[in-house]
């Protein structure tokens, strides 16, 4: 019997993992079909940190309590109303024409508790029925919330940094409280002038409102900074506060000092002030951009008491040399040089305070992400009343985005290493997220497509917001660590 087999054996081959078989990709051309069958679905997927932000920090009842509204609402609650507005605001609809484009949305429906939002007109009588009050009380509901938000964030800011600029809206219609005043980019036509305030650690917007067209005089200016110290919350012990030479005013210095805050303005261009520039001692200014510096007490006419300034100066070109020429507008010329004043009641070295005060600019790129991405400059009617009031429900709606971004801020960040996240790369990141809502045996849910890149984070946001609980008359901490 012969036996026929291999001479030569081998190993058994091991296992191969399963090879999953990957599905072709989607081929979307022009003639692919469509229909408008899907439904409870949502762009905007990332509403719910918000309205769970909101829920948890009682802000209906904040509002119902602090607002004195005297009209009687059918279709909604005054609550529903505010609340559809500021959330129109944050996805990016900041006109209230534009909200009929999410009248129907099932997310933020739901949120209202609405099967759909009312038509345009609604929403303009029920901001005519706003009284003159009201924003002031948008304020304090701001001021409350602050406090709730930096408790259950676990902020710990002792010292903060006031930034307080203004801006130029320029009027097209023929709005209440429309001035030719300064309009650097539309000569010429009328516009409004918001003062505002920011906290420069967490950019939050502090303080501020819409104004007329003309230049602040200086007791609005004192009476701002008062206000904006007072709305702080009360962790806050120490206060540094940055201005430009549009505050430039003994009532300004005076309401920092009674606020006892430690400040520096930029000077105007006076006669008086030139005469001591001239006289000063100059020397070499290895430290700035400058070519030479100086500091000096001095006290200005009208002032109650002399301060230090400080002074950078810059050779001219000479084709340049040109008596008053101005490069920019903390800068002021001369014959020769061209000079940057600061007056201050800081006792650091010049350089640092030149530093400290150039971090400054960070307020402009604010206000231009309120004006452009939260739709600030988009009045409403020609009312100034209730141009004022969308005013605060504007900035109420870009507050929501500084607020979410410290909840959502890494535990060991800190006010120096914290880095700000625009509302319109927020909207890209976190709300506008496909979504699916449903409900299945008396619940309703939200589903996520399972390829969203931020779902750790989206997660973790989540859990810290859904762990807020009030306990006494305060939040207690969801994250460990201290942001201060």
């Amino acid at each position: 019997m012969v036996i026929n087999r291999k001479q030569h054996s081998s190993e058994t081959r091991s296992r191969q993992a399963f090879r999953e078989a990957f599905p072709s990709p989607n081929e979307i051309k022009a003639s692919t079909p469509y229909d408008f069958s899907g439904k409870n679905l949502t762009p905007y997927g990332g509403v719910l940190p918000v309205a769970t932000m909101l829920e948890k920090l009682g802000f209906q009842s904040l509002v119902e309590r602090s607002l004195t509204i005297g009209r009687r609402t059918r279709v909604m609650s005054a609550y529903q109303f505010v609340l559809a507005m500021v959330l129109g605001a944050y996805v990016g609809f900041s006109r209230l024409y534009h909200l009929r484009f999410v009248a129907r949305d099932p997310i933020l429906a739901g949120i209202l508790k609405v099967n759909q939002l009312p038509p345009q007109s609604t929403f303009w009588r029920f901001l005519a029925s706003l009284n003159i009050n009201t924003a002031q009380q948008i304020l304090g509901v701001q001021r409350q919330m602050r406090e709730r938000v930096w408790s259950a964030a676990n902020v710990q800011l002792h010292t903060v940094t006031l930034d307080t600029d203004t801006t130029v809206h320029t009027l097209y219609g023929k709005q209440m409280g429309g001035r030719k005043s300064y309009n650097p980019k539309n000569k010429g036509k009328k516009s409004y002038q918001p003062m505002l305030t920011f906290i420069a650690e967490t950019r939050e917007y502090l303080w501020g409102g819409l104004r007329k067209g003309d230049r602040p005089s200086g007791q609005e200016i004192a009476r701002h900074i008062a206000e904006a110290a007072q709305a702080l919350p009360a962790v806050v012990k120490h206060i540094l506060a940055r201005a430009d030479s549009g505050f430039y005013c003994w009532e300004a210095v005076e309401a920092y000092e009674k606020a006892k805050c430690r400040f520096i303005l930029v000077a105007r261009k006076t006669s008086r002030l030139v005469e001591e520039l001239n006289r000063a001692d100059w020397e070499p200014s290895p430290a700035t951009d400058a070519d030479e510096q100086c500091e000096f007490s001095y006290q200005p006419k009208g002032w109650g008491r002399a301060y230090r300034f400080l002074a950078l100066r810059y050779e001219q070109p000479p084709e340049q040399n040109e008596e008053g020429e101005v490069i920019q507008y903390q800068l002021f010329a001369t014959a020769r040089y061209i000079y940057r004043v600061f007056v201050t009641n800081m006792d650091d070295p010049l350089p640092e305070l030149v530093w400290f005060y150039g971090q400054r600019g960070s307020a402009e790129n604010l206000i231009k992400e309120a004006n452009n991405d939260a739709g600030l400059a988009a009045h409403p009617s020609g009312r100034f009343v209730m141009n004022r009031n969308h005013f605060q429900l504007t900035m109420l709606a870009y507050n929501l985005n500084c607020w979410l971004m410290l909840f959502n801020r890494e535990a060991s960040e800190s006010a120096t290493t914290l880095r700000h996240t625009t509302l319109a790369t927020a909207r890209l990141r976190f709300l506008f997220v496909a979504a699916k809502i449903w409900r299945h045996a008396g619940r309703t849910g939200i589903s996520y497509g399972d390829h969203y890149e931020e779902k750790g984070v989206f997660n973790r946001l989540m859990a810290r917001l859904r762990s807020i609980g009030p306990r006494g008359n305060s939040y207690p901490p969801v994250i460990a660590s201290a942001f201060a």
